[in-house]
């Protein structure tokens, strides 16, 4: 039964996110659909992180196992003939054959998010759905030099949320940058994994710092505090994308050893 590791995007506007729910459409669900169109049998879909309602992904990663092996190509376009439509915004970019040992999830050893923000008067029409706007100039320099206090190992208690469901507060943040592009200021999150709302939790506290409502030292003071109501607000997750996972090198079933993203 080959195995096989799927990276997709998708548009997480209207969508209950990526965990299949009973109270509507989410990405895992649109997914078995196709790969039961495709295959003819119920496959689980497997993914890298569970993204919230309303957040999007350029490179989440899924895996899935198929009684029949096909060719990665064939997987991919075969899925996506099966999600094409409005009421399916999910793309398989890529397929490709993987050891059986391979866990979309749990072989993960390091994920990147990125979130969006629009700082100017006139609102987005284009992007409304796909990132946060503030109607005025943020400070991008000091919610970088502020964001750097969080990076290394801390009990994040501060920017989780009350429903997480990890076993401990504690995470080890490998960077966070906050930088102008274009019109645009774009929060880059690297970790190996994050509590839930980890990174909107921070985007809302970095927020205020480019307002010049808060410092440095208040994001100093909030980490230490170890109380979510310390924090600033959770930011929308309309502005927040998963757009790596990265995994260690595995022996791909089609043209020897390659790394995985």
């Amino acid at each position: 039964m080959p195995r096989y590791k799927l990276t997709v995007e998708y548009d997480g506007t209207g969508l209950v996110g990526w965990q299949r729910q009973d109270n509507g459409l989410s990405v895992q669900a649109i997914l078995e659909t196709a790969v039961f169109r495709l295959s003819g049998t119920e496959v689980g879909v497997a993914g890298a992180g569970r993204t919230d309602a309303g957040v999007h992904a350029t490179g989440q990663v899924a895996h899935i196992d198929l009684v029949k092996a096909f060719h990665p190509d064939r997987v991919r376009d075969g899925l996506n003939f099966w999600l094409r439509g409005e009421d399916a915004p999910v793309s398989v970019v890529a397929a490709e054959v993987v050891p059986d040992d391979f866990h979309a999830r749990f072989s993960a050893i390091g994920r990147r998010y990125l979130y969006r923000i629009v700082d100017r008067r006139p609102p987005p029409v284009l992007d409304l759905h796909r990132v946060m706007w503030v109607h005025r100039r943020l400070d991008v320099d000091a919610m970088h030099l502020a964001a750097q206090n969080l990076v290394g190992h801390h009990d994040f208690t501060s920017f989780r949320a009350s429903e997480c469901q990890s076993a401990t507060p504690v995470k080890t943040l490998d960077r966070l940058d906050v930088l102008r592009v274009g019109e645009e200021i774009h929060v880059v999150a690297w970790a190996r994994s994050f509590l839930h709302h980890q990174v909107r939790n921070m985007v809302g506290t970095l927020r205020l710092v480019g307002e010049g409502k808060w410092g440095g030292e208040d994001v100093v003071r909030i980490l230490a505090a170890r109380d979510r109501a310390k924090a600033g607000p959770t930011a929308a997750p309309q502005g927040l994308y998963l757009t790596d996972v990265i995994y260690p090198d595995v022996v791909g079933g089609e043209g020897g050893a390659a790394p995985v993203r």
